[in-house]
């Protein structure tokens, strides 16, 4: 079976060095052959993102550059209408068939939500979910805020090797801790309108492409 390849999806508003660095660190230890980064279209389960999607899809693609482990799909962003993470993986499913190990990486808030996705129990016949979280928010935390059915099935699908995701091509749970680095969109886009400058949050290269377009500018 082939190295498992892993699946990024968010609104990246804009991508940070908290996305890329998640992405790192998962890649590594559960040795995927690469990480797909997918941005949103029109995201289903929040506000509309501050940048358009054509912008926060230029980003993602500076941001993954130099990284060869790294890979940028636009299908969300090409979608029209709602994007589903379940129709996303079904795309890509036929695309790669049964046999390809498919893992989506989820932070711990993320997961948490997972039960309120549209088609939720279809994911795991689909791919593997991997749920990152950081020291400082151990498992116990927030397996303990899992709503029933979601409680139900980590339970059950929970796979104590996380390099199972080798063995099988989706239907397993694995956790992966990673480093804790507070940075979200919401502080940079915050930090830009009130003209504070974001360095060392996200790669400089996305700094300057939100300004050069005047991104964030709003209130």
């Amino acid at each position: 079976m082939a190295a498992p390849i892993g699946i990024l999806g968010g609104t990246f508003d804009p991508i940070h060095y908290g996305h890329l660095r998640l992405a790192q660190e998962v890649a590594d230890k559960l040795r995927l052959a690469e990480v797909r980064f997918m941005p949103s279209g029109t995201p289903p389960h929040r506000s509309s993102p501050g940048a358009p999607a054509e912008d926060r899809l230029a980003m993602v693609q500076l941001g993954v550059t130099g990284n060869s482990l790294f890979t940028v799909d636009p299908h969300e962003t090409l979608r029209s209408g709602p994007g589903y993470t379940v129709d996303t993986l079904t795309a890509m499913r036929a695309e790669l068939g049964p046999a390809q190990s498919l893992v989506l990486l989820l932070g711990a808030d993320a997961f948490l939500e997972l039960a309120t996705w549209s088609r939720w129990h279809q994911l795991f016949t689909l791919a593997h979910v991997a749920v990152a979280y950081r020291p400082g928010f151990p498992v116990d935390t927030w397996q303990s805020r899992m709503p029933q059915p979601l409680a139900a099935e980590y339970n059950a699908r929970l796979m104590r090797q996380p390099l199972g995701v080798h063995t099988a091509s989706a239907g397993g749970i694995v956790v992966v801790p990673i480093a804790a680095l507070d940075i979200s969109a919401t502080l940079i886009r915050d930090a830009m309108r009130a003209g504070s400058n974001p360095r060392y949050l996200l790669p400089d290269q996305i700094i300057k492409y939100i300004q050069e377009h005047s991104l964030y500018n709003g209130n």
